[in-house]
């Protein structure tokens, strides 16, 4: 595990955090952050993907904003996420993320997978972005608000029942407009996948997490 530093095709630096798998990777893999920056939970998710094989990076996509910025996940940690991504454009944000899928892109196909805002910012790289081979997206809550992005790429989506932010209704709407993405929905809330949140959800959390390999295998290696 390490920090490096990346640079956008606009000149903008940011940092990243790097967790390299034991012997020769099977691909790289992008995680994208949810609101709370690349926080332990963010770099910990890397890192079990680095363990999985997989050349892992996640960058700091808040670096636009404030540099370094990680935090937990209380109610004015939330409002201050929020306000972060009030001050974002995707156009800005997906030159970050291309900037790590050129950094692991050496390790062969590559993948992206993101979480609550990350999720949304996987949905919409998805159609826009270069050089993925396929996007996983986890409780993105805005995906409904870009249900007419189109993916070029296999996509998986995972969302939960209990979420508000999408609602089940909405994310089966952005479902049923898009036939070839796989989707499933679990008996949990908004942020099931992380163990430091009162929202946490083992089961569904570890099946997502299958899922979730099982699709790398199959687009990445």
């Amino acid at each position: 595990m390490s920090k490096v530093e990346l640079t956008a095709s606009d000149g903008h630096k940011l940092s990243a955090h790097v967790a390299e798998p034991e012997g020769t990777p099977r691909g790289g893999i992008v995680v994208v952050q949810e609101i709370f920056g690349v926080n332990s939970h963010i770099r910990s998710v890397a890192d079990g993907y680095a363990a999985d094989g997989y050349l892992a990076i996640a960058p700091a996509i808040f670096d636009r904003v404030e540099r370094g910025y990680e935090t937990g996940y209380t109610p004015p940690d939330i409002q201050k996420g929020m306000e972060f991504v009030g001050k974002l454009n995707f156009d800005d944000v997906l030159k970050d993320v291309t900037a790590a899928v050129d950094y692991v892109k050496g390790a062969g196909k590559v993948a992206l997978v993101g979480f609550c805002y990350g999720g949304t910012v996987a949905w919409v790289a998805a159609g826009r972005a270069n050089g993925l081979a396929a996007v996983v997206a986890y409780y993105g809550g805005n995906i409904p608000n870009f249900i007419s992005e189109t993916p070029k790429v296999p996509v998986l989506l995972h969302f939960g029942e209990q979420d508000q932010h999408p609602s089940p209704d909405k994310a089966r709407e952005v479902v049923a407009a898009h036939p070839g993405v796989q989707a499933h929905f679990y008996n949990a809330g908004h942020g099931f996948n992380c163990d430091q949140r009162g929202s946490y959800e083992p089961l569904s959390a570890k099946l997502a997490r299958e899922r979730t390999l099982e699709f790398f295998r199959t687009h990445v290696g």
